[in-house]
């Protein structure tokens, strides 16, 4: 008997024993998870570390089709941003392909993945987020958004070739869903495929407006994770909620939209756009950009600088030419012409404003050197005078070669 009670306490004993140890792993298991979590870096905050510019690709598609992508490059500390439009027929002899092809082609060949990476090529930056929405989902994100505001210019009433009616109002419009479905799928004869490019494109601008005005839904997990199911990202869990919660503070009064500029050329039997100076220009607007969203001038960067442009040499078109240039880094060009005889033959930019910050940062786009400063003007004189509005002159000589100032 006396051995029998032995045994159970001994028995007991190691069971306790056991479950101490038990009770000690899980505290051990729950204290590691507690720190693994507390220690652990979000990856949005880790990117911003390294490079405060956050840069993100969206892709709007639909059954494999891109019908729309942007990258948007974003400053947090002064929540500017801009968005550069990729065209589809972006043409090009891209590596993932092993061909000459639209870019949008390695979307639907080759997944998000090979297809943004050809974009950073394009731009010559790291594009380290991407979202993905197919066209169901952005029109579930337009109703759960409250609308997605967009200017029509002209009303629509277009009946395709199966009897479906297309109707939209003009002027600046609210769209749910079924009504975005149909702003970005309509087809109208009378629209080139440049128009119907840029019509996708403002849907994505109208969809970072609306995240911007129900920025709140991030403080409601429900609502932010209703959100996060309607997209697609490598990014997962909150990481990926983090983002669209930085994205939404974008300043979207100063969304500036750019677009890749280029030369259009017919291959196999493909009309394809083919970028400026082999992609090079498209880089150099990407850094220029940037540069002015960093700048802590808000002048410089909320007000759109007027030129005049005139060609000082014997180039047919140079005017023309470089206003293109300029209008892509978001000035404006009052007018191009041919500079009077006598006018100098190094590059020249005259200051009208005063402003030898806004100069310089001209003058460094093109590499140009010689600026001089014009006796500002009045108010009587600019408004008797058009041309008084204009803020810099730049007079091209023989040392621009299209992009740059030559040095000599």
């Amino acid at each position: 008997m006396k051995n029998k009670i032995e045994t159970r306490n001994t028995i007991s004993r190691s069971r306790l024993g056991a479950m101490i140890w038990v009770i000690i792993a899980a505290a051990l298991g729950i204290t590691v998870t507690v720190l693994v979590l507390s220690l652990r870096t979000d990856e949005v905050d880790e990117t911003l570390n390294t490079d405060p510019i956050l840069k993100t690709l969206f892709i709007l598609e639909d059954k494999g089709t891109v019908l729309a992508a942007s990258v948007l490059l974003y400053y947090p500390p002064l929540n500017r941003g801009v968005v550069f439009d990729v065209p589809g027929n972006i043409g090009s002899i891209f590596t993932s392909l092993g061909r000459v092809d639209r870019i949008d082609a390695i979307f639907r060949d080759k997944g998000s993945g090979p297809y943004t990476r050809e974009i950073e090529a394009l731009f010559g930056q790291g594009i380290p987020f991407t979202v993905v929405i197919t066209l169901d989902n952005f029109c579930r994100l337009a109703d759960y958004l409250g609308g997605f505001k967009i200017f029509i210019p002209s009303p629509i009433d277009i009946e395709n070739e199966n009897g479906a009616r297309s109707l939209l109002p003009s002027g600046s419009v609210n769209l749910d869903g079924d009504k975005v479905r149909t702003f970005i799928t309509y087809h109208s004869p009378e629209e080139s495929a440049a128009e119907v490019q840029s019509r996708r494109e403002k849907v994505i601008i109208a969809f970072l407006e609306a995240l911007n005005a129900r920025d709140e839904y991030f403080d409601l997990s429900q609502a932010a994770r209703t959100l996060q199911s309607l997209m697609s990202s490598r990014l997962k869990g909150r990481d990926f909620r983090h983002l669209l919660r930085v994205i939404s503070q974008v300043d979207v009064e100063q969304l500036h939209p750019q677009s890749v500029g280029g030369t259009i050329q017919v291959v196999d039997g493909q009309t394809l756009l083919f970028p400026e100076r082999d992609g090079q220009l498209i880089r150099d607007v990407t850094l220029q950009t940037i540069a002015n969203l960093v700048s802590r001038q808000d002048a410089q960067y909320n007000r759109t600088y007027v030129l005049e442009i005139l060609n000082n040499t014997a180039i047919p078109g140079l005017a023309r030419n470089a206003a293109s240039l300029f209008q892509m880094v978001g000035y404006s060009v009052f007018r191009t012409a041919n500079a009077d005889s006598g006018g100098p033959e190094r590059t020249t930019i005259i200051d009208h404003i005063g402003n030898a910050e806004a100069a310089k940062s001209l003058g460094d786009f093109i590499r140009c050197e010689v600026i001089v400063e014009e006796e500002v003007r009045g108010e009587t004189e600019a408004s008797e005078n058009e041309e008084a509005y204009v803020d810099f002159t730049i007079i091209l000589g023989r040392d621009f070669d299209g992009r740059y100032v030559r040095a000599r």
